[in-house]
């Protein structure tokens, strides 16, 4: 008997010192594979760990909240079905003026062949590529390619159409302008890493920003990068709004008095004065992309 107690114990302990050793273990965390390192820029806001493997299967589980003056969408909360005027293609609306915004964000998956249907009158937009690429033409017949990390502005009433031969995920913002005097905004096509690194004083993080800072422009996309352990030093309370997409990395954010664990592929919305902070976590740099209404007076 004594044998067999012997025998069961050690056929335990080596059970759990394979666990430990195991990707699944509690006692380790899985390191990057290969696949990993190698795969595109922005390839978490796509293809997104919806939550911790030992909460998957849980019905009903979920990080999204919606509250009064902010919400955090994440990718199981996405629902998606046909954009109106938009041809083969899905979108999923993350921020509307239902939630209280000025401004409208939602993702468009174009599937190939696909094509972009024109704002409403007067609506400015701005188009952001995650994943794949598009063609841009205008009323002059000319065409621009966007891929990953590029950008374009489109003026209200400006005429355009977004085309796709296979596939893009394409980050949308779009909002009514507000005329200020004889102030004209223009198209603008661009990409990030065209973008100038800007001053912050007193902060630590990267900033660059995607259009004008004109009187001319209603709103700005700033690109903000953190490093591990770098975060922001002002605990913003004012009177702009945020629609926030994460693409890379994690962290904690800070929304009123509720802290939040984010990661690539979670968007936010930020409604005025509501407390904002955020701590970049992890491995490896945070970078999200962040709608801000600028130049016009709150009244």
């Amino acid at each position: 008997m004594r044998s067999l107690h012997l025998i069961v114990f050690i056929i335990i302990i080596s059970l759990l010192v394979k666990a430990s050793k195991s990707d699944d273990g509690f006692c380790s965390a899985p390191s990057p594979s290969i696949d990993e390192k190698t795969k595109p820029i922005y390839w978490k806001v796509t293809n997104p760990t919806l939550s911790p493997s030992h909460l998957q299967d849980l019905p009903g589980y979920t990080r999204s909240v919606y509250k009064r003056d902010h919400a955090l969408i994440t990718p199981e909360s996405h629902v998606y079905s046909p954009l109106p005027d938009w041809t083969n293609t899905l979108g999923a609306y993350l921020i509307t003026p239902a939630m209280g915004s000025h401004f409208v964000m939602y993702f468009a998956k174009m599937k190939g062949m696909s094509s972009s249907g024109l704002p409403p009158k007067d609506i400015e937009r701005l188009v952001f590529v995650v994943e794949g690429a598009v063609t841009l033409t205008n009323t002059s017949s000319s065409s621009q390619k966007l891929t990953v990390d590029s950008y374009a502005y489109l003026p209200p009433n400006f005429y355009h159409s977004l085309d796709c031969v296979e596939s893009a995920t394409l980050v949308v913002f779009e909002r009514r302008y507000e005329h200020l005097g004889s102030h004209t905004t223009e198209l603008i096509v661009g990409s990030t890493d065209k973008q100038p690194l800007l001053e912050t004083p007193g902060e630590v993080f990267e900033l660059r920003k995607l259009l004008p800072v004109s009187l001319a422009y209603d709103l700005n996309i700033h690109i903000m990068d953190f490093q591990p352990g770098e975060f922001l030093n002002v605990k913003e309370v004012h009177y702009n709004q945020h629609g926030l997409l994460l693409l890379e990395g994690q962290g904690i954010y800070r929304l009123g008095d509720n802290w939040y664990p984010v990661q690539a592929g979670d968007v936010i919305w930020m409604a005025p004065f509501v407390l904002q902070w955020y701590a970049a976590l992890g491995k490896t740099r945070s970078r999200y992309l962040l709608y801000k209404d600028v130049n016009r007076n709150p009244l």
